[in-house]
């Protein structure tokens, strides 16, 4: 069930919301909390049933084994390794298998046949939420909760499908608190401006930036040095507001519950240096990977040489988590170095003028971030070559745009939409403006303008869902 769709808004939420506080203030609390796990498992069954087992069995070990490690202390570190083994195990069994199989066949000159393996909706991230939990409560930082807080944590139904990732200390105690039983216009009101802007995101501007991109990804034609380089800024802004539109639907549906996630974005393209830049996009990823990966490893506790090593593996392994590609692989081993040439370049102590650091940060994010498609390595390359080729400087036509558009005598102005967004987002560097739903939400007041407002937005995004496209990382 995608949010960006008329089942979703106007029949699942509504009624998910309404019996939730329905049944928490005529029945109990914990009669709210259960149904809510079952409408989550609901959402979560309504795109292939056939999964939702591999979840519910997922939540039942990760519990269990926690409550094994409690019950006999002195074998809890054999739970630990078995919970993040299990965890581990889970998602490379559907994630990279078969991309393990097409290596060996590609350099043994094998045959092994591929299983085609179809990965569960949200593995990536309720299984990180879940080998957080197990190494906290190994390291005693988790107390005793209930199961079907637990189960709501890992399969609460805003955040299930592509985070933000959330930790169970910030999630557990907002389900046990018994005020949250109560209706709250005011989150109502927030939550549902916030779940407009994330909607308005994706299906007006990712949606609409994401038929330039294809006219270029899926072409035959080589692209000139114009569509390559607002393909390739393009991409960036696609991706950017693809994911941060999903993380404030996520933020705004579960604020209708009195619930709040963690922000997830927070302006990345405003970001001077690199290191900054991981600041402010997937913050909920940065985080986790910092606390469970690059620590762990020693952090920069052992020596600078160390410290770079930490670094890369820290990238190169979430370039994996990415997917299941050479080219995720590449894109987080370049952003691992990224951030080792910033620290380098620190120590030197020269600072370039702000609009250049900015500029040249998104230069960088966007020209790693064509490896992010899923497209033949020699259309990358070939829209890489595409941006040094001054002798192919002509108007962009967008690989023949018009088999994408049906108004191909505009696609000059409809091209130059990724190159508008490119400027307004860097600009917004030198203000306090963002674009983010949980800062918007700061400025909001409940008064007539602003719901006017809400109203727009909501009404122009649902006048886009002739050309639904499932989130980037919808199935992820």
């Amino acid at each position: 069930m995608l949010f960006n769709s008329y089942i979703y808004i106007f029949i699942f939420l509504p009624i998910v919301v309404s019996l939730y506080f329905l049944l928490s203030k005529y029945k109990s609390h914990s009669t709210g909390i259960i149904f809510l796990v079952i409408s989550s498992l609901f959402f979560y069954g309504w795109w292939n049933i056939h999964y939702l087992p591999i979840l519910l069995a997922s939540i039942l070990i990760n519990y269990f084994l926690v409550l094994l490690m409690k019950q006999y202390p002195k074998a809890k570190k054999a739970f630990l390794i078995s919970g993040v083994t299990f965890n581990i195990g889970l998602l490379a069994y559907y994630k990279y298998t078969d991309f393990f199989i097409q290596n060996i066949n590609s350099n043994f000159d094998t045959a092994i046949p591929l299983l085609n393996i179809a990965l569960p909706l949200g593995i990536s991230f309720f299984t990180f939420q879940q080998v957080a939990y197990v190494v906290d409560s190994y390291h005693g930082e988790e107390k005793d909760y209930n199961f079907f807080n637990y189960a709501l944590f890992v399969s609460f139904f805003p955040q299930l499908i592509a985070g933000p990732i959330i930790h169970h200390k910030e999630i557990i105690p907002q389900f046990e608190d018994i005020k949250n039983k109560i209706l709250s216009y005011k989150h109502l009101v927030i939550g549902l401006f916030i779940f407009a802007v994330g909607l308005f995101k994706k299906t007006v501007i990712a949606d609409g930036i994401s038929s330039i991109n294809d006219a270029v990804y899926f072409s035959v034609y080589k692209p000139t040095i114009i569509e390559s380089w607002l393909t390739c800024f393009g991409t960036q802004m696609q991706v950017y507001f693809d994911f941060s539109g999903y993380s404030d639907m996520a933020i705004g549906a579960a604020m209708l519950f009195n619930i709040k996630l963690p922000e997830n974005f927070k302006s990345p393209h405003q970001s001077l240096d690199i290191a900054e830049f991981w600041q402010r996009w997937h913050i909920t990823l940065t985080r986790f990977m910092k606390k469970y990966l690059y620590f762990p490893l020693g952090g920069n506790r052992k020596g600078k040489i160390r410290t770079y090593v930490n670094i890369f593996t820290v990238f190169f392994l979430g370039g994996l988590w990415h997917g299941a590609s050479w080219g995720f692989i590449l894109w987080g081993t370049l952003h691992g170095l990224g951030i080792i040439v910033n620290r380098l370049w620190k120590k030197l102590n020269i600072e370039f003028w702000k609009p250049l650091s900015v500029g040249l940060t998104l230069l960088f994010v966007s020209l790693v971030g064509l490896l992010n498609r899923n497209v033949p390595f020699e259309k990358i390359v070939q829209i890489l070559k595409g941006l040094i080729d001054f002798n192919s400087f002509s108007i962009p036509t967008f690989g023949k745009i018009e088999m994408f558009l049906n108004y191909p005598d505009r696609s000059v102005i409809i091209g130059l939409w990724p190159l508008f967004l490119i400027i307004i987002t860097t600009l917004l560097s030198f203000t306090k403006f963002s674009v983010e739903g949980y800062d918007l939400a700061e400025k909001f007041k409940p008064n007539l303008k602003w719901v006017i407002l809400t109203g727009i937005i909501f009404i122009i995004s649902i006048m886009q869902f002739g050309r639904i496209k499932a989130f980037l990382y919808f199935q992820f």
